[in-house]
């Protein structure tokens, strides 16, 4: 579904991170970890790029966490300075890796894997299940830290490494092995790789993981 949508919030989540909020559309039905194609016009050129559902629903509206670079090119520039009432296309969802229901959910994150992590994490326990969420950060500090720490106040597992912190203890203690347990792992190549042998230390299932690899 390719539609103009209008932005309806835009706000900082911590260092060079932005949320942008869309008014969902009628016939728009996603679940937390698919991600939408957003795609604008700048400077005379056209750019499209993917970025995952940070929202728990998509009821009203959702949301997308856009990290911002000064090497991160213009099209993210551009999404940096959206303001409510801009619009943008977007098309979606897509992704089949998401959450389903599952009784226990461990959502392994690396940098701007933070977003579907905390959207995963708010759903479960707004559905009556178990959250856990691992989340390593990059630069000088994390990001959607009010909502992690929300999300600590209503019972789930939440941990926080620096950008040079090891996972497999904060791995190992996430995992439980119980029934209805499902990992996702959301982050660039080598964090995913990372993240996959921490689980496979600890003793769970790799090859089951619902994975979103950035690139």
């Amino acid at each position: 579904m390719e539609t103009t949508l209008t932005v309806t919030a835009a706000e900082s989540v911590g260092p060079d991170t932005v949320a942008l909020t869309f008014q969902s559309p009628e016939t728009f039905d996603a679940q937390p970890g698919q991600f939408v194609k957003l795609s604008a016009t700048v400077d005379g050129e056209g750019y499209a790029r993917f970025y995952t559902l940070s929202s728990p629903n998509v009821t009203d509206t959702f949301e997308v966490t856009v990290g911002v670079s000064e090497d991160g090119g213009p099209f993210s520039r551009h999404l940096a300075q959206l303001e409510p009432g801009d619009e943008l296309e977007v098309d979606g969802p897509y992704g089949s890796d998401h959450y389903e229901g599952e009784a226990r959910v461990v959502v392994l994150a690396g940098g701007p894997g933070v977003g579907p992590a905390v959207g995963i994490a708010e759903r479960a326990l707004d559905d009556g299940n178990e959250a856990a969420v691992v989340y390593r950060y990059d630069g000088d500090a994390p990001a959607h830290e009010a909502r992690l720490d929300a999300l600590r106040e209503q019972g789930a597992d939440v941990t926080v490494v620096g950008p040079d912190g090891d996972l497999t203890d904060a791995v190992a203690d996430a995992l439980t092995g119980d029934d209805g347990e499902q990992t996702f792992v959301y982050g660039f190549a080598p964090f995913v790789d990372e993240a996959l042998e921490a689980v496979r230390e600890a003793g769970g299932a790799d090859e089951t993981a619902k994975v979103e690899n950035f690139g």
